[in-house]
C-alpha cells in the first residue's frame, strides 16, 4: 500500500512517476523517463538518481525494468533542444515517455513545479519528487543511467571532449575541450557558453 495515498484519490491505481535528466548540460539530448512500480513486487533503495552511486544506479536500474509493471524511457534531441528552448523540450521528452507505457496511467506525478502541456492525462507536479515518490525516484534513475549511456556512445565519436567524463556537463575541463577543438554537433548551440565560442569563432 502506498503511504501517502491519501495524498491522492482513491480512483487512481495506476500511477506513473516521471523525471528527466540532462537539462543543464551543454551537450547530448534531455532524457526522461515513466515508471508504473508493482506494489506487490517493491523495490528496495529507491531516491534521488543524484544520491547514489554509478554501481547502485546501474543496478538499480536493471531491477527497475525488471520489476516495475511499465516504464518507458524517452528523449528529446539537440535539435529540438536548440529549436524548442531546453523547458519545452523536457516536457516533450516527459510526454513521450509516459505515450510509451505499455500500461495506460490513471495519473502522472512528475519531478518538479511543471506539468507538460502536451500531457493528456491527470498530473501532479511533486517538487522533490524524487525523493519523496519511489515511482519518480524509479524514473529519475532510469533517465540518469540512460542519458550517462547516451554521453559514454558520443565519447566514443567524439573523444576529444571527454563526453565520459563530464557527460556532457559545463565542467572546467569540458569548456576546455570546448575552446581547443570547438563546437561539434552534439553541442547545444543555444546555451550561453556554445553560443559564445560561435560567436567568437566566427
Amino acid at each position: 500500500m502506498r503511504e501517502n495515498l491519501s495524498l491522492f484519490d482513491e480512483q487512481y491505481t495506476i500511477i506513473a512517476g516521471v523525471d528527466e535528466a540532462g537539462r543543464g548540460p551543454l551537450a547530448g539530448d534531455v532524457y526522461a523517463a515513466a515508471v508504473i512500480l508493482d506494489e506487490k513486487n517493491p523495490i528496495l533503495g529507491l531516491t534521488d538518481s543524484k544520491k547514489l552511486t554509478e554501481k547502485k544506479r546501474d543496478a538499480l536500474a536493471k531491477t527497475i525494468k525488471e520489476k516495475a509493471l511499465a516504464w518507458c524511457i524517452a528523449s528529446a534531441s539537440v535539435e529540438e533542444i536548440d529549436t524548442l528552448n531546453i523547458l519545452q523540450a523536457t516536457m516533450l521528452a516527459m510526454t513521450r515517455a509516459v505515450e510509451g507505457l505499455s500500461i495506460k496511467a490513471d495519473l502522472v506525478l512528475i519531478d518538479g513545479n511543471r506539468i507538460p502541456r502536451q500531457l493528456l492525462y491527470p498530473a501532479k507536479a511533486i517538487v522533490k519528487g524524487d525523493l519523496l515518490e519511489p515511482a519518480i525516484s524509479a524514473a529519475s534513475i532510469l533517465a540518469k543511467t540512460a542519458r550517462d549511456a547516451a554521453l559514454v556512445t558520443l565519447h566514443e565519436q567524439y573523444p576529444q571532449y571527454a563526453f565520459d567524463k563530464h557527460k556532457g556537463y559545463g565542467t572546467a575541463l569540458h569548456l576546455a575541450r570546448l575552446e581547443e577543438f570547438g563546437v561539434c554537433p552534439a553541442h547545444r548551440k543555444s546555451f550561453a557558453p556554445v553560443k559564445k565560442l560561435i560567436h567568437n569563432q566566427g
